[in-house]
């Protein structure tokens, strides 16, 4: 019998993303509550949307920092991006 899996609820919103050589604003969605996320090894995992340049440029990049509607900041590690597309996923952390 398969174990149904726990849904996290997804947070949209839109926020400032930075990385080297890049500051501008970005749509996101996060999977997990952000503001339960506490200093030490738990991440979120979500996505940001923005052009395809600028998706493929924070993949490359491989770190960055999102800062929140609410003004919460957090660090992002990169995980993936497909070509032309408008998306990025990472993991994000306190």
């Amino acid at each position: 019998m398969a174990h149904a899996r726990k849904q996290l609820p997804v947070f949209p919103g839109a926020g400032e993303l930075r990385y080297r050589g890049f500051k501008g604003q970005v749509d996101y969605e996060i999977l997990g509550e952000p503001a339960a996320l506490r200093f030490g090894p738990a991440r979120l995992r979500g996505s940001i949307i923005t052009t395809p340049e600028i998706a493929a440029d924070a993949f490359r990049e491989g770190e960055g920092v999102l800062t929140l509607e609410n003004g919460a900041t957090f660090r992002l590690t990169m995980l993936g991006h497909t070509s032309g597309s408008d998306k990025a996923y990472f993991e994000m952390r306190v």
